[in-house]
């Protein structure tokens, strides 16, 4: 069986990896499930569930303050990417991707490392099922007034084509990406919907992320904080 299908960018554009190299091209509609794939929904939402109950403390609850974040590239929700997460840290790791995610740099692609290279960043995980992706719209109403911070959430795994009707109808101003194999779950240690970090510029931690949707106005104070200790750090806001 052939490596899972990851998509790179390095100086000469794109390289084939694994299956080969990523088509931006629309793909074919996928088969309609109808109540199965709510089903798989629920299911992951269950599974996530029971494994923070039964997660020790400090297993499942993200990145450590000061903590530099895994990098990672995903293909945007509404764009014809195709693909897995490049998790790489370095050139030639195989299914990780054949260049570091850092350096994958596309207008179809999400890469965390570009979104935190000079502002400050908050970032959901989320599984689009149930009430989770209601944090999206706590993050779009923040972004309305933290225009020098950056925003953005990945699904981890779904239905896409249900993804991407959601990010059409909320219109929402920040960028959305999908985990399509579910990296990103042991790699954020992630083991809550949605699971939100706290990142400084250049991508380490500022606090422990948030492993449940929080009220806005606490929502609202993290942001602040995470503003406030960018600025100690010499960081100086911009409107993006």
């Amino acid at each position: 069986m052939s490596p899972p299908e990851r998509y790179e960018q390095g100086p000469e554009g794109p390289a084939a990896a694994g299956m080969g190299a990523a088509q931006d091209s629309e793909p074919p509609a996928p088969p309609r499930y109808g109540r199965y794939v709510g089903l798989l929904a629920v299911a992951i939402i269950v599974l996530i569930t029971i494994n923070t109950i039964v997660t020790k403390p400090n297993g499942g609850s993200g990145f450590a303050p000061g903590e530099q974040i895994a990098p990672f590239a995903v293909p945007l929700a509404l764009s014809a990417l195709r693909g897995d997460a490049n998790v790489a840290t370095r050139s030639g790791e195989g299914s990780a991707g054949h260049i570091p995610a850092c350096q994958v740099r596309k207008p179809t692609a999400l890469n965390v490392c570009e979104l935190y290279e000079h502002s400050p960043l908050v970032l959901a995980l989320f599984v689009n099922g149930g009430a989770c992706p209601a944090v999206l719209g706590d993050l779009q109403t923040l972004a309305r007034s933290f225009p020098s911070v950056r925003f953005a959430a990945v699904a981890i795994k779904g239905d896409r084509a249900k993804l991407r009707r959601l990010v059409r109808a909320r219109g929402f101003s920040f960028p959305v990406g999908i985990d399509e194999d579910g990296a990103l779950v042991v790699l954020y240690k992630d083991a809550s919907c949605p699971q939100v970090s706290f990142v400084l510029p250049g991508g380490a931690m500022q606090s422990r992320a948030l492993l449940r949707r929080a009220a806005p106005a606490s929502l609202r104070a993290r942001v602040e904080q995470l503003i406030a200790a960018a600025r100690a750090r010499g960081w100086s806001p911009t409107a993006r």
